[in-house]
């Protein structure tokens, strides 16, 4: 990898040079200060008030530069409006033609400032992280809190870069009316829906959305599924291995893998406690029956996410293959009557669970330009068979015999899925199209000669400012040498290990994996103990903890609507993740069998507040991580997302273990006693986050 260094030279634009962040020399500054240090000539006070006077003095070279370029723009939009309205008047194709070329022109230029933009920001993010790794100080934190929340900040130009939204929107608009719209009065603005097709204005808002990291609900359901990106865009021979890789037929089957596994999840849990007590087992037990998927699914994460490493193909044909047997042993433990070959058919679903190989696919396999897409497709296909689980156990209410096999609430959610698994790997055998190993079509390409790269198709996906805690990680590719040499491959390569990957966390990143913990566990008792604590106090039927249960799974897309949507553009991602943590607490709280009746609505209202702020802090957590993870785990065995899944599996397990110890303490005391862990945790979780609240950015 190139040193950022000679990167950066090679990425100016020649009549622009004076305006960008002079790099070099603040590197060797760095270097100096060092020195300067050791030698005792300098205390390391004056150092950060030196440092920070450069980079304030360079910022505000880049920002005076950067309204310049802008008001040259909006004064050539202006003009070419002057053109626009007298077109109007008076028609003319070949006119038209010609001013629409001119506003096509504009947004070239745009593009050229964006990339300007991209290229200064990406230098001062790396030169903060430089700092930070060579004196061990946290400046970067402090710089952006200080500088970025302040009235008259320039720092936020780089961030939010209004001006520039409305560039793009006056030449949307003005190339939009310009098109042939037969006879239709109506402008973008009434057709937020349709918006404009052109390559260059696409070019132009992809670039924007990068830069920006700008909110909406596709995008925040693209992270909520922690598919982490990688810090570059790719070149143009990546982007055709991406096209060569992408087959819309075998991610549509990733996608219905999703769907089923969260439907087999779900589908027990409204009659997991009848079926145990027919097997001859405590109510409570169930804990253990629901919870034996998830400890299988520990495991399962590691060797899948390991296995796709070489295929995808095949660890889908061996999911679906156990999990048809898993189902059909969970079916037939009723006239077996074993409550071990029950427990046995779990955990051969929770072997079965390839979430990692859906994931790792959407990650290696589909084109950037529809990943966020395909990862916002994963998360609805997640919540959907969350919601639809609950709901098919509630129609499976019927009871026969079909020769020695009993049919009845109990054990047709086993069959149903078997069937549904099976019809699945048929589906699978026929249509799956294994992708090439991405090595050999790179150098299929190479051998090619189709090497060249494309400076406005460049890119501009890196935020900002990334945490400053990583030490073990370089990422930036800029060591303290010669900027013509290469830096070490070995900065870039993924984790090896738990461990190794586990060294990558940044506190404030250990910290939200526990917040996923105390969500994940907080859920798992109130949707596991649901059967039992209904039936207890309320003498509820299968079918009506059902409704409930899929009531509770309808949230979840309209929750991410408001927040991806709405919520996220008013307040920061910190404030909504401490808020929601906040208000899981007081649903746990409210939910604890404090006064006698313990009514209805105290448990559905609390269980509702709950669930809600749950998805809520589930959201915005995993938008945080997948921003502020390390880049060496987008990609390998061991990544951003197989972690991000193993701490939620394992609160599941702990939760439903948690449920069947307390069980032994009689259905009266399960409801508070599973509660106060969950208490427990959950404030734990509050206390840390406002420990690294600053550095959650």
């Amino acid at each position: 990898m190139v040193a950022f260094g000679k990167k950066l030279k090679e990425r100016q634009i020649r009549e622009w040079q004076g305006y960008y962040i002079n790099y070099k020399l603040m590197k060797k500054k760095v270097k100096h200060y060092g020195q300067q240090i050791q030698d005792g000539t300098l205390d390391r006070r004056h150092v950060l008030k030196d440092f920070s006077r450069m980079l304030d003095n360079q910022i505000e070279t880049i920002v005076l530069f950067l309204l310049e370029q802008q008001g040259l723009l909006a004064s050539r939009i202006a003009k070419l409006g002057e053109r626009h309205d007298a077109l109007q008047e008076q028609p003319d194709i070949s006119q038209i033609s010609e001013l629409r070329e001119a506003y096509r022109q504009v947004a070239r230029d745009l593009l050229k400032l964006l990339i300007f933009v991209d290229v200064n920001a990406t230098g001062l993010r790396k030169i903060l992280k430089k700092f930070d790794k060579r004196f061990g100080y946290r400046f970067t934190n402090y710089y952006v809190k200080t500088r970025a929340n302040h009235p008259y900040s320039q720092l936020q130009q780089v961030f939010k870069h209004v001006g520039i939204g409305a560039v793009v929107g006056a030449i949307s608009r003005n190339l939009h009316e310009l098109q042939d719209r037969q006879g239709s009065y109506l402008s973008i603005y009434d057709q937020a829906a349709l918006p404009l097709q052109d390559p260059v204005i696409d070019s132009v808002r992809a670039a924007v959305d990068r830069l920006t990291h700008s909110t909406n609900f596709l995008s925040f359901l693209g992270q909520h599924a922690l598919i982490v990106q990688e810090d570059e865009l790719p070149t143009p021979v990546e982007e055709r291995v991406d096209d060569q890789r992408y087959h819309f037929m075998s991610l549509l089957l990733n996608l219905v893998n999703t769907f089923l596994y969260m439907v087999n999840t779900y589908i027990i849990v409204p009659t997991a406690d009848d079926y145990s007590l027919s097997l001859g087992a405590a109510a409570t037990v169930c804990g253990v029956v629901i919870g034996a998927m998830a400890v299988a699914q520990v495991f399962s994460s590691v060797y899948f996410s390991a296995w796709s490493n070489k295929s995808y193909f095949k660890p889908l044909v061996f999911s679906s293959v156990v999990l048809f047997a898993g189902n059909t042993l969970y079916a037939m433990a009723y006239d077996l009557n074993s409550i071990w070959v029950l427990l046995i058919g779990r955990l051969f679903c929770g072997f079965g669970s390839a979430r990692a190989v859906n994931r790792r696919y959407i990650s290696d396999c589909v084109p950037l330009r529809i990943r966020m897409q395909a990862s916002a497709a994963f998360v609805s296909a997640s919540a959907l068979g969350m919601a639809c689980g609950p709901a098919l156990a509630g129609l499976l209410q019927t009871n026969f015999k079909i020769y020695k096999l009993t049919f009845n609430q109990d054990t047709l959610p086993g069959w149903v899925m078997a069937i549904a698994w099976l019809l699945y790997l048929i589906w699978l055998c026929i249509s799956f199209k294994e992708p090439s190993r991405e090595d050999e079509v790179i150098q299929q390409e190479s051998s090619r000669g189709t090497t060249e790269n494309d400076a406005l198709e460049k890119g501009l996906k890196q935020p900002l400012l990334i945490s400053s805690d990583d030490k073990k990680e370089d990422e930036d590719g800029d060591q303290d040498i010669d900027e013509s040499e290469e830096a070490p491959e070995e900065t870039r390569r993924p984790a090896t290990s738990i461990q190794s990957a586990y060294r990558l966390l940044t506190p404030s990143v250990k910290v939200q994996l526990l917040i996923y913990f105390m969500l994940k566990y907080a859920m798992e008792i109130l949707l596991s103990e649901s059967s039992v604590i209904t039936t207890y106090y309320f003498s509820w039927s299968t079918s009506k903890v059902a409704i409930f249960l899929f009531c509770l799974g309808l949230t979840v897309l309209p929750v991410n609507i408001l927040v991806g949507s709405y919520i996220s553009n008013m307040f920061e991602d910190r404030q909504i993740l401490l808020a929601s943590e906040i208000v899981v607490c007081i649903g746990i709280v409210m939910s604890f069998h404090m006064f006698n009746p313990y009514s209805v609505v105290q448990y559905v209202s609390s269980g509702l507040i709950m669930f809600v702020s749950a998805e809520v802090l589930e959201g915005v957590n995993l938008s945080l991580l997948s921003r502020v993870m390390s880049s060496r785990l987008s990609r390998g065995t061991y990544n951003g997302g197989l972690l991000s899944t193993e701490a939620g599996t394992l609160a599941r397990v702990v939760a439903d273990a948690t449920i069947t110890l307390a069980g032994y303490l009689g259905e009266s005391k399960l409801l508070n006693v599973t509660l106060f862990p969950s208490l427990f945790i959950c404030v734990i979780s509050i206390i840390a986050t406002c420990f690294t609240y600053n550095t959650l950015y």
